[in-house]
């Protein structure tokens, strides 16, 4: 007879995942806790993701068993966490680990007291030695409960240091010479053959990418330039890009970005559109643009429900074998490609280079496509053609494979970094498809995730949303519309954006700390609110809405705005030159303020003409703006004739007398 639990009802995917496991599980939520304290029972809070493999592993081989699972639910409420749909949790849970001096990572495995508070946790555990620990801490409990209660008390108190009060240090003053110190030191972390940081695993890291792209840019660092694009390169060439149906995963477990933790995951790509095509702006490489237009495919083909919205991963597993879709046997690309298949042998490695194990190949590439071309004699477009003959011969063979598993449910913050790479791709490639795609999925956004009063919701799934928003999905949204708007010219963008800011400003900001939280402060919860400061795999929500803020200031000729970002900066200067890595996003307001930035406005019937013109080049330091009407937008106030179109170019406010061609803007824009 087949075990159910109260997981079946979930909305995520994960958590259906064990709705079959002979554990009791519930989803977290505050009666439980509540429930546990009448019982005086132990609380066992697991977490994962979907998309996790070592989370699979250790299902199978403990959450399936009869024998764990009656110790489980004997001593413990157990309770199951997706990741994704409860970062807060994740986080508080995660952060105790650590300060047990334990390594992070996932599936997150915690033992709480009755009223939540962490006591004893882990990450992975074999069977055996899960089975000993939970009897151990069981007893333990039963048998010490004032010292469980002490140290618990203890390990709450560091938690609450570390996540809720933090302090400022000395704060240095912004300047372009502390972002060089800072840099200066973070590249004897750079792997400069391979691109990404010296060693293994390799992540691609596209808010660090983002800001050093941005630096090279303003300091005119070629070092540093070629390092971003070095890494762009290998990326797109290895392993971790998939050659046949685009798209990133989410690392690779080697160092030359060959062998990929197969799950894709839609924050990586959504932010590796958009700095692929940043770069293609830049650098002008044909390779950076094949990416995004594969990307876009891919994440338009495999993660896009019809309604808009787009699903969260797909996972590294198929069959129960991780990266069985993915890869390639001998036997069969012969059998496909026939005459072709030297040729397609030498382009995609399946040689030594590509082979990864059990007779299995890699597909990755080693040299541009005109190398490749002039080795075996052929035109760059005869190239063309026989990759894309290749790619389209591969993908709809592997369409009749077993699919890995996807995780379906639609995360808002998630979305926004989708819609923000979009419009990038947008303006570096002037195709509408790229704006369809991301307005679509706004327009979803808006309909189903956020309310008039400016709440956004965190999930959806099945037609339902769900769980309050964190401060992420706010300021990740909030961006993604102030660029619709600088893209389109409809202020109803920007007016969600003024309502969303207001939302955060009254429920999420410490007006003593000069922070915002992570939780609505109005909360009631077991789980301990956090300042995120830290950039990570994706930035840290206060560096967004200190970005957003800044932004906000210039169009709305706002200065408190400013004030406000420029306090938030002062817990991040101090430590900006010792590990800038961790607060890349925060250096991209810091070079804003300490190096040129130029806003631009274009009024004219023809503006969003002008503005396609002018938006060609990689250009981080330009905020823009246009109206083909009259606006009531601060900065675009009273500058609109009905028989010019005029470009304003203006500092910090203050701009200079409008010219009506695009050739003089630039001229004036570069001796600046």
């Amino acid at each position: 007879m087949q075990n159910t639990n109260n997981l079946i009802h979930a909305s995520s995917p994960y958590l259906r995942q064990h709705a079959n496991n002979p554990v009791h599980w519930q989803s977290w939520n505050e009666e439980l806790i509540e429930q546990a304290k009448a019982e005086d029972k132990l609380l066992l809070v697991s977490i994962g993701y979907a998309a996790c493999h070592w989370c699979h592993v250790m299902e199978h081989e403990s959450f399936e068993d009869e024998e764990v699972a009656a110790i489980m639910n004997k001593y413990f409420v157990c309770i199951k966490v997706d990741r994704e749909e409860r970062p807060d949790v994740d986080h508080y849970y995660m952060s105790a680990v650590q300060l047990m001096g334990q390594q992070g990572g996932w599936p997150l495995n915690v033992i709480a007291l009755p009223d939540g508070r962490p006591l004893w946790g882990g990450t992975y555990f074999q069977k055996e030695v899960w089975m000993k620990n939970l009897d151990a801490v069981a007893r333990y409990y039963k048998n010490n409960k004032p010292d469980a209660e002490e140290y618990a008390g203890k390990l709450q108190q560091g938690i609450f240091q570390v996540l809720v009060m933090p302090e400022m240090e000395a704060a240095s003053k912004v300047n372009a010479n502390l972002i060089e110190r800072g840099v200066d030191g973070w590249k004897t972390h750079f792997d400069w053959q391979e691109g990404g940081r010296a060693g293994a695993p390799k992540f691609p890291m596209p808010v660090n990418l983002d800001f050093l792209l941005y630096y090279g840019f303003s300091n005119n660092d070629t070092q540093v330039m070629n390092f971003v694009e070095t890494t762009l390169l290998k990326m797109a060439r290895g392993g971790i890009y998939d050659q046949v149906g685009g798209g990133f995963a989410r690392y690779s477990v080697d160092d030359k970005w060959k062998v990929p933790h197969f799950e894709k995951m839609l924050y990586d790509n959504g932010q590796l559109i958009s700095i692929y095509s940043k770069a293609w702006q830049q650098f002008k490489n044909d390779e950076f643009k094949t990416v995004v237009y594969e990307s876009v495919a891919f994440i338009e083909r495999e993660l896009m429900d019809e309604s808009g919205a787009f699903y969260s991963s797909l996972d590294a597993d198929s069959e129960g074998i991780e990266g069985k879709f993915y890869v390639w046997k001998q036997d069969e690309l012969k059998t496909l490609l026939q005459d072709e298949y030297e040729l397609f042998a030498d382009y995609y490695n399946v040689n030594g280079h590509g082979f990864w194990e059990h007779n299995n190949y890699i597909l990755l590439r080693k040299e541009s496509n005109s190398t490749f071309a002039q080795k075996h004699g052929l035109a760059i477009q005869q190239l063309q053609v026989k990759t894309g003959r290749w790619k389209y011969t591969l993908l709809k063979t592997r369409s009749k494979r077993v699919r890995p598993g996807l995780d379906d449910k639609t995360l808002t913050s998630w979305n926004a970094l989708v819609i923000k790479g979009l419009v990038e791709a947008y303006k570096a490639f002037q195709n509408d498809d790229f704006l369809r795609l991301a307005l679509k999925n706004a327009r979803f956004i808006q309909n189903n995730l956020l309310s008039a009063s400016g709440k956004v919701y965190h999930s959806w799934k099945d037609g339902k949303s769900s769980i309050d928003g964190f401060l992420e999905d706010y300021a990740l949204l909030i961006d993604a519309y102030l660029l619709l708007f600088e893209v389109t010219g409809e202020q109803d963008w920007l007016i969600h954006a003024d309502k969303m800011a207001a939302y955060v400003q009254s429920n999420f900001y410490d007006a003593n700390k000069h922070l915002y939280y992570f939780i609505d402060n109005r909360e009631k919860t077991v789980i301990t609110n956090h300042f995120q400061k830290e950039d990570n795999v994706i930035p840290a929500s206060n560096s967004v809405m200190v970005n957003n803020l800044h932004r906000l200031y210039l169009l709305h000729a706002r200065p408190e705005y400013l004030q406000m970002a420029e306090k938030m900066l002062q817990y991040i200067t101090p430590h900006f030159t010792n590990y800038p890595m961790a607060y890349a996003n925060w250096g991209s307001l810091m070079l804003k303020l300490s190096k040129p930035y130029f806003e631009v406005a274009i009024c004219g019937i023809n503006a969003r003409l002008v503005l396609k013109q002018l938006q060609q080049n990689f250009q981080p330091h330009i905020l823009w703006a246009f109206s083909e009407t009259e606006s009531d937008v601060a900065f675009l106030k009273n500058r609109f004739r009905q028989t010019e179109d005029l470009i304003y170019i203006c500092k910090n406010g203050a701009c200079q007398l409008p010219v009506d061609s695009v050739k003089e803007a630039l001229k004036k824009l570069a001796a600046q």
